[in-house]
């Protein structure tokens, strides 16, 4: 029988992890408290898609985030600790809420590992209050999940977060982890669950295309008019389906037709979950480093090398495009500027996905430690990729040009752990997913110069690259 190096440190850790947990145990019935235990273990490698398909209840809130081109992907199963909030105050109490709790966690294990100790998954959506009253995911969640499963560089590390008190039975405890990853290890060689049962669509326009062609020529009155200089209006589409919409093979699809998005998915516990492929980070932050994309200003693929180059060629030289992209740039770094950053912009580039291109800036700064992650989140969200510019004037015309609530559309998902590293993704070309249900989403920039026909095309074409994912 053949032992793997994981397998092996597994020996080892038992015995380490029993004393641990046990000074941790008389610690709690020394001061009558109880405390949040962080284990961080390497395993062999599996596909996380995978364990959350296995492992993750319909009852359970959970996270699923992918990033093929950096090679890392993370999954998040079953809340020990959790606040759902709405309101003004949501990023400063969901930042409070994470500090608080890391006071009361104590780590053990390989903590020199990507995505190994606590780290707590934050999903926000894009008003502080969501309008619609049965809209399912509340305007704030956070969580800490009692299981996290990593993949970075090809190496995995799960981590399970577990309550320690004076009561609680040490020897199941560890048994229950090792039980877990017993499990997991059964997964290596099982693939997505993706049998294709063809099923039979309708769809309807949430917005009639009439609708939103008006819409835009009324922004673009108030754009000739000065009251803004750009506003995003989304469009959504309602799919149901003669069969259940299978998750795993949603996030499959999306993957691979996305390889060089974020690709995401969070429930609510009660069966809905909100998917999708996004190309745009808000912020990541390793070691202090921040990193943040102005994207903004976009153009079709060709269907050839030629008529692709032609694209591009058309998307950088035009002033329309470029000015829409200079609203963000300017915007983020006088954000960032405002909490005393001192951002840096990165050469432009173009940012080529499967159907669509767009103009790409990468913005960086150094971030002191005194500044939360979540401080930076608050400070950008909405950018005027997503929103428009002034901020405020574009988001209260979003609410009177759309009829539905965007919820979780074009708004911050991601992570951030004990050390103060983070991901944040905006969560567009997006879809809540409801049983045999959908609603798709997908927005566009409008500017001066804007065509209604055109910006309605550009909606449509990110619409239907979704959907091809979802089916």
């Amino acid at each position: 029988m053949t032992v793997s190096p994981c397998r092996n440190n597994l020996f080892v850790d038992r015995k380490d992890l029993y004393q641990f947990l046990e000074a941790v145990q008389e610690n709690c019935l020394k001061n009558n408290s109880r405390q949040i235990v962080s284990i961080s273990l390497e395993i062999d490698l599996v596909d996380p898609l995978v364990v959350l398909e296995k492992l993750a209840q319909v009852n359970e809130v959970n996270f699923y985030f992918e990033n093929k081109g950096k090679g890392e992907a993370i999954a998040a199963i079953d809340p020990i600790a959790e606040l759902h909030i709405d309101g003004t105050e949501r990023f400063s109490k969901a930042e409070y809420f994470i500090k608080n709790s890391l006071k009361n966690i104590i780590s053990f294990g390989n903590k020199n590992q990507p995505f190994s100790g606590p780290h707590f998954f934050c999903y926000f959506s894009f008003f502080h209050q969501n309008y619609q009253a049965d809209y399912p995911f509340p305007s704030a969640t956070i969580f800490l999940p009692h299981w996290q499963i990593a993949v970075k560089n090809k190496r995995c590390i799960l981590v399970m977060n577990s309550i320690i008190n004076a009561s609680a039975n040490i020897s199941r405890l560890i048994q229950t982890l090792f039980n877990k990853i017993e499990t997991i290890n059964a997964l290596k060689y099982y693939s997505p669950n993706i049998d294709n049962f063809p099923a039979n669509l309708s769809k309807k326009s949430v917005t009639n295309a009439a609708q939103f062609k008006r819409a835009v020529s009324s922004a673009l009155e108030k754009i000739h008019a000065n009251h803004l200089t750009k506003i995003v209006l989304a469009d959504a589409l309602d799919i149901s389906s003669s069969n259940n919409f299978n998750l795993f093979k949603s996030l499959n699809n999306l993957r691979q037709i996305h390889p060089n998005c974020y690709i995401f998915s969070t429930s609510n516990g009660k069966g809905q979950n909100f998917i999708g492929a996004s190309p745009e980070r808000l912020i990541s932050i390793h070691e202090q480093q921040l990193i943040t994309d102005a994207l903004a200003g976009s153009a079709p693929r060709g269907k050839t090398p030629a008529e692709d180059a032609a694209n591009a060629n058309r998307l950088i030289n035009s002033q329309k495009e470029k000015h829409e992209h200079s609203l963000v740039i300017d915007f983020i770094t006088q954000r960032l500027s405002q909490i005393g950053l001192l951002p840096q912009v990165l050469p432009p580039r173009l940012r080529q996905l499967s159907n669509i291109q767009h103009l790409w800036t990468p913005i960086s700064a150094i971030v002191p430690v005194n500044v939360h992650p979540l401080k930076i989140v608050a400070q950008l969200h909405p950018t005027p990729a997503v929103a428009g510019a002034a901020r405020d004037i574009a988001c209260a015309e979003i609410r009177r040009y759309e009829n539905f609530e965007r919820g979780l559309y074009a708004a911050p998902l991601g992570w951030v752990d004990s050390e103060g590293n983070c991901e944040f993704i905006v969560g567009i070309r997006s879809a809540l997913i409801d049983g045999d249900r959908a609603r798709l989403y997908a927005g566009a920039g409008i500017v001066a110069g804007s065509d209604p026909e055109k910006e309605f095309a550009e909606v449509q074409l990110k619409l239907q690259a979704l959907l091809k994912a979802l089916v």
